[in-house]
């Protein structure tokens, strides 16, 4: 299984922001691509891949008791998915990755030198990483998102200076990786989403090697709706009625496989959970 995806690790390219993504939109989207390309360039959101529908949907519930993760179609992996303008992994421009204090599990706050904390409504994140349906032990993913206002930390104006909503943590034997965060924000152009990047190991995480995997989570729009809601998330009401799963340039060719499966309320936080077969 480590061999196989070292082997993907080294030899295949995926995505890892503007300058590797529009090439392969012109290769594998042609004119739609490009097109999808101008609306991305012309939004804060990030922009969209190739992608394989899944046919098996999470279970959502606001109740006690965990569902089963959102699921790809049996024996597939989880879609490619650009990594968008704003990756942090020196792809365009800055390099979290490299940086001491990256490796952690409460990416809330930034970090070194940083001082801000993102604000919003709990959420912890597990992910289940596998490969060849086997869990993934070893595996290390590095996870980011805009905050409660639609901003993304080292690019956003006002959050240039602060890291925070970014972090790496590596698999244990059990192929999960758990963050504690908070409910990203809806920005005009896209639907609400976590991007995530996986690779081979932790040293190649943090020496920002190429990675194995680069994909996008969803969150269904019940929750979504019931989390913005709430104080701070203002300007999200108004974004997601502009957009959906449907018509949203990543995920409008099949989401299922990216669709986490959420529980909690909005008093004591949500769990994200999602399977990443890679």
């Amino acid at each position: 299984m480590d061999e196989r995806i070292r082997t993907m690790h080294h030899d295949h390219d995926h995505d890892r922001g503007l300058a590797f993504d529009l090439p392969r939109l012109l290769d594998r989207r042609g004119v739609l691509g490009m097109l999808g390309g101008a609306v991305l360039l012309g939004a804060v959101g990030c922009g969209d891949d190739d992608r394989s529908a899944a046919t098996t949907s999470p279970v959502i519930s606001e109740g006690p008791g965990a569902p089963p993760p959102g699921t790809a179609s049996a024996g597939g992996e989880i879609p490619d998915e650009t990594a968008g303008p704003y990756p942090g992994d020196g792809s365009n421009g800055p390099n979290v990755l490299t940086e001491s204090g990256v490796v952690r599990g409460d990416i809330r706050s930034s970090f070194g030198s940083a001082t801000g904390t993102a604000q919003g409504v709990p959420l912890t994140v597990e992910l289940t990483v596998t490969a060849d349906g086997t869990p993934y032990k070893g595996a290390a993913v590095y996870l980011w998102h805009c905050d409660r206002e639609g901003r993304y930390s080292l690019y956003s104006e006002g959050v240039t200076a602060e890291n925070y909503l970014r972090g790496v943590q590596e698999a244990g034997a059990d192929g999960k990786v758990r963050f504690t965060t908070v409910f990203p924000g809806a920005y005009a152009g896209r639907w609400p989403h976590i991007h995530f990047e996986v690779y081979a190991t932790l040293k190649d995480a943090t020496s920002a090697s190429e990675g194995v995997k680069t994909t996008q989570l969803a969150f269904p729009e019940d929750v979504c709706r019931k989390v913005y809601a709430t104080s701070g998330y203002e300007r999200s009401i108004t974004n997601l009625s502009g957009s959906s799963l449907e018509t949203d340039n990543v995920f409008s060719d099949g989401h299922a496989s990216q669709l986490a499966a959420l529980t909690g309320n909005t008093r004591t936080g949500y769990t994200a959970r999602l399977a990443v077969p890679v």
